[in-house]
């Protein structure tokens, strides 16, 4: 499974992120403090280097590290991780939207769905999952949306600019026909 298909949603493409894609604009969204509020990567300052190092960890992993292009007009809007467990039949999902100006408008959405579904459905694990910080609503949003539910919560886990923030863990398994 190490090998990254390109998929096709209804208004994205994912495919395999690049070391050519890590741009000015990609490292620009790593140290956006609003683009990364909710993540961890705030808690860091990113090079070209780092990037690349980052990259270079998915090499000879079954997990994948993909970009998110938008369908009409070929920009890519984000990037979305999978850290697979072949052993247990599972995936974690994560996902970042750096393009601003197309927040809201159903890209994330669209991406997550299409990643969860083959993962699901031709990959035929039997358990996808992903978490947020509760202050991040549009991310629980997308993962109630997609038919996950919610499996866990983990109160007062990480802070936010100072203040306790429980983490939502959200499942879907996958259901045989």
């Amino acid at each position: 499974m190490s090998t990254i298909p390109y998929l096709k949603g209804t208004r994205v493409l994912l495919g395999p992120f690049q070391p050519s894609d890590v741009t000015p604009e990609y490292l620009g969204w790593l140290n956006d403090p609003q683009v990364v509020r909710f993540s961890n990567q705030r808690l860091h300052q990113h090079t070209a280097e780092t990037c690349k190092k980052y990259l270079s960890s998915f090499e000879g992993t079954n997990n994948w590290f993909l970009k998110i292009v938008d369908s009409q007009d070929g920009l890519t809007v984000g990037t979305m991780t999978a850290y697979t467990s072949a052993h247990h039949g599972t995936v974690d999902l994560g996902i970042l939207i750096g393009r601003r100006e197309v927040w809201g408008q159903g890209l994330g959405q669209d991406a997550w769905n299409t990643l969860m579904g083959w993962f699901l459905e031709k990959a035929k694990l039997r358990k996808v999952t992903g978490g947020a910080m509760r202050a991040n609503v549009a991310m629980v949003r997308i993962m109630e949306k997609s038919g996950m539910t919610l499996e866990a919560v983990r109160g007062g886990q990480e802070l936010l600019e100072g203040k306790p923030q429980d983490l939502l863990y959200y499942a879907k398994f996958y259901a045989s026909h």
